[in-house]
């Protein structure tokens, strides 16, 4: 088992920023990608970033790219997403996950772990 607590989420002004961590505890951090998901109200959860285990590759959805970065430091068992720029449609609950496989980090399909969420909100 791996357990994902998410925390950073709060209020902002559009064009400011955040910083979002997960948490992880449990089985070996390392051998997990990682990555954020979101769902704003009535939507259907959207991917956001994907990290992998070592942190050498990442993938973003095109909504955010350029704005959000994501980083992880395994000595911490600690997943970090940057967001910058700051935008009211990037208001959602932002979940975290971890899985083995990066096909399913990058779609969202099947993910093994998902933590319970943080919540987003930009102001206008």
């Amino acid at each position: 088992q791996v357990q994902l607590v998410e925390s950073g989420g709060g209020l902002v002004q559009a064009g400011g920023s955040l910083r979002l961590s997960c948490a992880a505890s449990g089985r070996t951090f390392r051998n997990y990608h990682m990555g954020w998901f979101r769902q704003a109200p009535g939507k259907e959860r959207e991917f956001v970033g994907a990290i992998g285990w070592s942190g050498s590759m990442t993938y973003y959805a095109d909504s955010v790219k350029g704005r959000f970065t994501i980083s992880r430091l395994n000595a911490k068992n600690t997943v970090y997403l940057q967001m910058n720029s700051l935008k009211p449609e990037d208001t959602a609950v932002y979940y975290c996950a971890a899985d083995t496989a990066w096909v399913n980090i990058r779609t969202g399909a099947s993910i093994e772990y998902w933590g319970q969420g943080t919540q987003v909100t930009v102001s206008s």
